[in-house]
Formats: C-alpha cells, sequence, structure tokens
C-alpha cells in the first residue's frame, strides 16, 4: 500500500505551546486508526520514518512528532514532566481529524515508551492501545540509589539542546567519576537545572508522584504489547508493566489482553548483542514489525475486542523461543544455592562456592575492604545507550573486593526463567554502603558470563520512601532483587555469584559517609562482610523451567 505524507503539522497544547511533527497517511482516501510516536530524539531519524513507512503502509495514519523543546516542537525540554498532558492533547486532537476513525495507539521505545504510560493515566478518551518497548519505570526502580546514576549525565547532554549533541571527543569516564554529583553537568561545560532539582528528592517523595504511573495500573484499561531484552538496561519495567496490567488494569477486558516479548537484546530490541564467545543462534531476530502491525490490527479495528494476550520469551543458553500461556511461568520451581567458603572467598582465586543443601554451608564470614575511590567496575559501553550485555567478568574477578561463589561443573543442564534474587546477611562498619550482587554462567574455558545483577544501597533497604542507616556491629538481612533472565547453564559449566559492593558506572559510588548524596564529595572505607551459616542462610534463589 502506498502512503503520502504531510510534514511540518503544527498541534497546540492547552498551554499555548505548539507540538510539530509529520503525518503518514495511506493514499486512498478514508478514516484511518492512528498511531501516535512521540520522541526526544529529532523525528527525521530515519529509525522513526522507518516505523511511520510501515504503519502507513499497512492502513495505519502515523503521527510522528517531536516532543515539548525538542526538534521543531516549542517549549522547554524538562524530561517527562510535561509528557501526560502533552500526549492527551495530541491523542484527543489526532481522534478529530478527517482521516481518523477516532480510535488511537501510542507506540514507542525508551523515552518514548515512558511517555505513553504517563497519557495513558490521564484516560484520554480515544486511545484504545499500546506498544510499549523498553519501557523505563518510576523513579528508583532500576536504579535505587536515589540519585541519578554516572551515566545518565551523556543521556542528559545528548538531549540538551533542539538536536542531538555528539558525545564524540568527551572523556565520560573522567565525567562519571566527578564529585559531587550536582557538579557533573558542569564537568561538560554545561548547567541543567532539572538535575540540580531532581538531586534534591533522594526519596521517592511527592515531586516525584507526577512522572510515577506503575502504581497506578488500576487507572489503564488498555491492550499492550510489552517488549524488551534479558540484557536491556531497563528490562524490568517491562515486567513489572506486563504483570501490573494483568492483574491490576481496571477491567477485565485490559487484563485478558496483554503481550509479552522477551528476547536476546539490549535496550535497541530485535537486533544482536552477541560476542564472540556467546551466539545466540539465527533464531534471535523475529518479524517484530509483522507482530506489531496485527497487534494494532487487533485493538483499533472498529471493534477492537479480540483476544490479544501473546507470551513469547527467548530461553538463551538452548537459544530458542517460548509460547507460555502467560508470565509469570509458574510450572517449575524455586531452587536455592547457599553460599559457603572457608573464609577466603576474594576474588575467583579464593575458596566460595554455591552449595545445594543447609548441611553443606561451611559456617563463617567473607570480608572485603570496599575504597570508593578505587570503584569495582562495571563493564559496558562510554555512554547509557547500553549499559552492560553478556559480558566476561573473569577479570573484574581478580579483585580482591570481590567475592566469588561458584558451584561444581555441572552434571545436566539447569535452565532458569524468571526472578532472579540474593538473601544476604550482612555486616559493615559504615553508616552506609552498597551490595551488588551478579549472576553469572562460567563456560569450560573460563569465560564468566554475566546474565543479571542488582543491588541494594543501605540507607534504603527500608524503601525508597524513608532513610535508615546501618549500625555498626548488627547483622542485616538484605534482598537483592537481581530482575530476570531467561538461561540455559548448559552440562560442564558452572554458575557464579560475584558479590561487591561498587559496579562503577552503572551505579553511582557510596561513599560511605552517609552524608547528602548530591553534595557529598569526602570518602570513607568501609568494611562489608557477608556471613554464611545454617542460621545466616546467605543465598542465591531462581526460578527453573522445570
Amino acid at each position: 500500500m502506498n502512503f503520502t505524507v504531510k510534514r511540518n503539522i503544527s498541534v497546540k497544547m492547552r498551554d499555548g505551546i505548539d507540538l510539530v511533527g509529520d503525518l503518514y497517511t495511506p493514499e486512498k482516501k478514508g478514516r484511518f486508526p492512528v498511531i501516535v510516536f512521540r520522541t526526544p530524539y529529532g523525528r527525521d531519524d530515519e529509525r522513526f520514518r522507518k516505523s511511520a513507512r510501515l504503519f502507513a503502509s499497512n492502513g495505519f495514519a502515523f503521527l510522528n512528532f517531536d516532543v515539548r523543546g525538542r526538534g521543531d516542537s516549542d517549549g522547554i525540554f524538562r524530561p517527562y514532566f510535561n509528557e501526560g498532558t502533552d500526549g492527551y492533547d495530541l491523542i484527543e486532537w489526532a481522534g478529530k481529524q478527517s482521516w481518523s476513525n477516532g480510535r488511537i495507539g501510542t507506540f514507542g521505545a525508551s523515552y518514548s515508551a515512558r511517555i505513553q504510560w504517563l497519557a495513558a493515566l490521564m484516560r484520554p478518551p480515544n486511545l484504545k492501545a499500546m506498544i510499549s518497548i523498553v519501557s523505563p519505570s518510576d523513579p528508583f526502580v532500576e536504579s535505587p540509589t536515589g540519585v541519578h546514576d554516572p551515566m545518565h549525565i551523556s543521556w542528559r547532554y545528548i538531549v540538551s539542546g533542539r538536536t542531538l549533541k555528539s558525545t564524540d571527543g568527551i572523556d565520560w569516564e573522567n565525567v562519571y567519576k566527578t564529585l559531587p554529583l550536582k557538579d557533573m553537568p558542569s564537568k561538560l561545560g554545561m548547567d541543567f537545572e532539572d538535575w540540580k532539582e531532581d538531586l534534591k528528592h533522594q526519596t521517592l517523595d511527592h515531586y516525584w508522584n507526577r512522572i510515577c504511573y506503575q502504581r497506578r495500573f488500576s487507572f489503564i484499561d488498555l491492550p499492550v504489547l510489552h517488549i524488551s531484552g534479558w540484557y536491556d538496561d531497563e528490562q524490568v519495567g517491562t515486567f513489572l508493566n506486563y504483570e501490573g496490567m494483568r492483574h491490576h488494569s481496571a477491567t477485565a477486558f485490559s487484563r485478558e489482553n496483554q503481550g509479552l516479548i522477551i528476547g536476546p537484546w539490549g535496550h535497541s530490541v530485535n537486533s544482536s548483542i552477541s560476542t564472540d564467545l556467546i551466539k545466540f543462534g539465527s533464531k534471535e531476530i523475529i518479524d517484530l514489525e509483522e507482530i506489531e502491525v496485527n497487534w494494532f490490527h487487533k485493538f483499533l479495528s472498529s471493534s477492537g475486542k479480540r483476544r490479544g494476550r501473546i507470551v513469547k520469551v527467548f530461553l538463551m543458553g538452548e537459544n530458542r523461543w517460548l509460547d507460555l500461556d502467560d508470565w509469570p511461568y509458574i510450572r517449575g520451581k524455586q531452587r536455592k544455592f547457599f553460599l559457603s567458603s572457608g573464609g577466603k572467598a576474594n576474588s575467583r582465586f579464593g575458596d566460595g562456592v554455591l552449595v545445594r543443601s543447609i548441611e553443606e554451608i561451611k559456617w563463617g564470614k567473607d570480608s572485603y575492604v570496599y575504597d570508593p575511590s578505587n570503584p569495582t567496575p562495571f563493564i559496558t559501553e562510554p555512554t547509557s545507550s547500553q549499559i552492560g550485555g553478556p559480558d566476561d567478568y573473569s577479570s573484574v574477578e581478580r579483585r580482591d573486593d570481590v567475592l566469588v561463589y561458584t558451584s561444581g561443573i555441572l552434571e545436566n543442564d539447569i535452565a532458569v526463567l524468571g526472578d532472579v534474587r540474593a538473601n544476604l546477611y550482612v555486616k559493615t562498619n559504615a553508616r552506609d554502603t552498597d551490595f551488588m550482587v551478579m549472576l553469572l554462567d562460567v563456560w569450560p574455558g573460563g569465560y564468566a558470563q554475566r546474565l543479571c545483577d542488582g543491588m541494594v544501597r543501605g540507607r534504603y533497604r527500608n524503601g525508597m520512601e524513608r532513610i535508615d542507616f546501618f549500625e555498626a556491629g548488627q547483622i542485616y538481612k538484605l534482598e537483592v532483587d537481581m530482575w530476570k533472565t531467561g538461561h540455559v547453564f548448559g552440562k560442564g559449566h558452572r554458575i557464579r555469584v560475584q558479590i561487591s559492593s561498587s559496579a562503577f558506572p552503572k551505579y553511582s559510588r557510596n561513599l560511605n559517609t552517609g552524608l547528602d548524596l548530591a553534595t557529598d564529595s569526602e570518602m570513607e572505607v568501609a568494611k562489608n562482610e557477608i556471613l554464611h551459616s545454617a542460621e545466616f542462610q546467605s543465598n542465591l534463589t531462581v526460578q527453573t523451567l522445570d
């Protein structure tokens, strides 16, 4: 089907600001279902024009718009804070146009996904369906640190003008080391008022309510297709959104019409992140465009009442797709691996092991020194476009400030699908410090493949709404949410858990002082301990496939 394009359309928002975009419509005359797409990354990017051509060629009108303050749209760009009302106004305007059938869908990835949720909360009457790809969560969900993490500054820099800024020629590692955190923009010669204002709110207080959506699914009555990848650094949001809509959305219709697709991908879905050793096979790329087109055809037709649930996840290691009835997959069983050692689990050359039963645990503890001036590195590209992947951590595990617990060689495959959590019993001499935990697959040649990880910042161990500092000498139980994975540990491989107190620059460094996170630049060294015994059963808990 051919299509036509009308460029530089202006639509006035309720406060008088004009948003500007392009309209793609099928060449034939008529009223069409409409898809609304909004982006801070420049609507003329070929990726977005390709999506517009795809949907217009399949019978949809497609609105491709710059968000407020970006590209050709008027106003000031304040990440997320105006997107709910702007989305509502644009959706309702589209529903009244002569080329519209009054049934609107929204579409987009990352920033363009999260702003769909903010618009949906306002319940625009014409909005009938969404496709949400790699959606960020509410504040402090992906990153429960109380502050912007270092790599966020690269994103804020990229979108700081009307058009995308180049990141070439900037020493990002040096920028990320800037202390105090409030001064990080000045390291780039910039001054972001929103950066400074955000840092004043280090708990989940009233300030963040305007851009929170994940506690309000009961307000939303929409079928949504949720898409992400196991290595997406926003992965957790997609699962929270699917499960939240399946169980808590407004009607039986919306609860029954949710879709979930999780591939062996990073933040850029349906594209390979393989390494020289880690290959996900010929099936890792799917016809995602067909799935997306079909989703909107189901729910933007005149009736819009067709069943649309789909759950499709990729099982890494075996490199095959699983078609499931729902998520979470509950027909398997929960399995625990207990941490144990002779007291010297430091580095991969230490004596840390994972054991299957409580009886095998050696009573004791492992200790390490965390120095924030020399943080444990997290392997990643220089900017925030993709944070981490199936990287080899064997070199990081040479450090003595990393505790390493490894299973014996597996005699049979173990397929893990679902939640990954660590339950740790810890002690520290610091008022505040962090605990990072990572799950890895150790290949026969020694490659330690990162699968997933998570962290707890001590002051937020009881939730992001309040601050509770550690008391020296006290034992604390911490539950570390390491998100989810779908992976087969093959016969001959080993399962590994890595524990440290930093993962820099993925997360901001805890300076261990307990002082204000935005203005503090003093550092203290922390001595941290992990306990393991029949009483203090520090463990890794996973959900197996069968």
